[in-house]
């Protein structure tokens, strides 16, 4: 019992300091690895023809893309 209660506190103290330095920094925790785009994986579904959300996001982001480009200021 004393093993669990120990490993219990350990686990405790562990998301105290985690959400200590969160709230320090302000930044989300993040991967190293590169996500999916180390991969070679453009897209998170990876299916041929992406839903209407996903149309509608990417249809967003060109938008976005094409603003910024021709931005005068």
């Amino acid at each position: 019992m004393s093993t669990f209660i120990a490993a219990f506190v350990v686990l405790l103290l562990f998301f105290l300091l985690m959400s200590i330095g969160y709230m320090v920094k302000r930044t989300a925790v993040a991967g190293s690895c590169g996500g999916l785009g180390a991969l070679g994986i453009e897209k998170a579904c990876d299916c041929d023809d992406p839903c209407e959300n996903r149309k509608a996001k990417m249809a967003e982001a060109e938008r976005l893309e094409k603003l910024n480009k021709n931005r005068i200021l």
